[in-house]
């Protein structure tokens, strides 16, 4: 686990290179928060194939209304408005599919969605909030990894993730302890401007 907190909130630059329908920004973006729509598709109960449809509508979505995003006080940032998008677009997928018969779910499912709580609530939306956040801080490490050389992405594993102490690095390594606090320092830096408030 990392050893320092880090925030989840997008980061004004990708925000401002998605608006500016920058091809790497969006490569990143869907990298970064990809899985995690899927992830809260396949959580209200849609099939893998259903799941990956309704993901593109997601990213279309965020698409034609990145311009209008505005992140509030008090209101949420980018991901929360990005998970309201996501629960509308799966309710829109049980309402265009209440005729037709369902493998699974059908209207179960529709009304499990329903009572689906909002950021806002504690309890069980906090813990799925908990693990939200932990996988867009996994992903975000998956991503920047390979702009490290080894030893430096070596060094922030096992003092940052494993909880090694520095000298103990530094001495395994032969590197100096400064040597040790700055690639750890290095990496953070890196992580936190994925994903800085």
């Amino acid at each position: 686990m990392i050893s320092e907190p880090l925030t989840t909130a997008t980061s004004t630059s990708l925000l401002e290179g998605i608006r500016a329908l920058d091809g790497e920004a969006w490569r990143r973006m869907v990298e970064l928060y990809g899985p995690l729509v899927y992830r809260w598709c396949r959580r209200s109960h849609l099939g893998a194939e259903d799941a990956k449809d309704v993901v593109q509508d997601v990213f279309g979505a965020v698409a034609s209304h990145v311009g209008s995003f505005r992140r509030q006080e008090g209101e949420g940032g980018f991901r929360a408005w990005l998970f309201t998008i996501t629960r509308n677009k799966i309710r829109d997928f049980f309402r265009r599919r209440g005729d037709e018969p369902c493998a699974r779910g059908g209207t179960e499912a529709l009304e499990r969605l329903y009572r689906v709580a909002g950021p806002e609530a504690g309890g069980e939306a906090w813990s799925r909030d908990r693990a939200d956040r932990i996988l867009l801080v996994r992903r975000a490490v998956g991503l920047v990894q390979a702009e490290f050389e080894e030893r430096t992405w070596d060094i922030f594993c096992r003092v940052a993730m494993l909880a090694q102490k520095p000298a103990e690095v530094a001495a395994d390594l032969s590197v100096s302890v400064t040597a040790v606090y700055q690639a750890k320092s290095r990496v953070l830096r890196r992580l936190r401007q994925l994903l800085e408030a």
